[in-house]
């Protein structure tokens, strides 16, 4: 809460782990032993608002503070292809756009997602799912190396894409 300073920040312990934070833990650290704070999307801020916010967090990675970023780079629920598992090609197309920007560093280009054409806008018709992406490349630095895992588009519209940064 201080790194984020200005902001509007408060700590809500009543509400407990979204799914995108629990199922990937459970599976991480099945003990649930270690301590974990989520954070929530402002969807009330611009995406350069929220790179920016996520910039303030980068002296977390020093005190070796693990952060995830869960989502999807391609996430469109209502294109879903439930009986055929065919991928889009604007999926498969941003999908390797970003791959390749992320690669490039060019964090600045995926953030103005709105600029980078037809296969950004249906790859991404809510933010909600793009942004935790944006987050964890706010906290990359140039030393880091960058690999991916996981990479393959289902049900025709989700990403399942995932980078390790550092």
């Amino acid at each position: 809460m201080e790194l984020l300073g200005s902001s509007e920040v408060k700590l809500d312990k009543s509400w407990g782990l979204d799914h995108g934070t629990w199922s990937l833990l459970r599976r991480m650290y099945p003990e649930a032993d270690i301590p974990v704070i989520q954070l929530s999307l402002d969807r009330t801020k611009s995406p350069l608002e929220q790179v920016a916010m996520a910039r303030q967090l980068l002296p977390l990675r020093d005190e070796g503070v693990l952060v995830i970023g869960s989502g999807n780079i391609v996430h469109n629920l209502s294109l879903i292809r439930w009986h055929d598992n065919t991928t889009y090609p604007w999926a498969f197309e941003f999908n390797a756009l970003a791959t390749g920007l992320i690669i490039d560093g060019q964090t600045d280009r995926l953030t103005d997602y709105s600029t980078l054409g037809e296969a950004a806008r249906l790859s991404i018709p809510t933010n909600e799912h793009y942004l935790p992406l944006l987050y964890a490349l706010s906290l990359r630095t140039p030393e880091d190396s960058v690999s991916f895992f996981a990479d393959q588009v289902v049900l025709g519209s989700i990403s399942m894409q995932s980078v390790r940064i550092g």
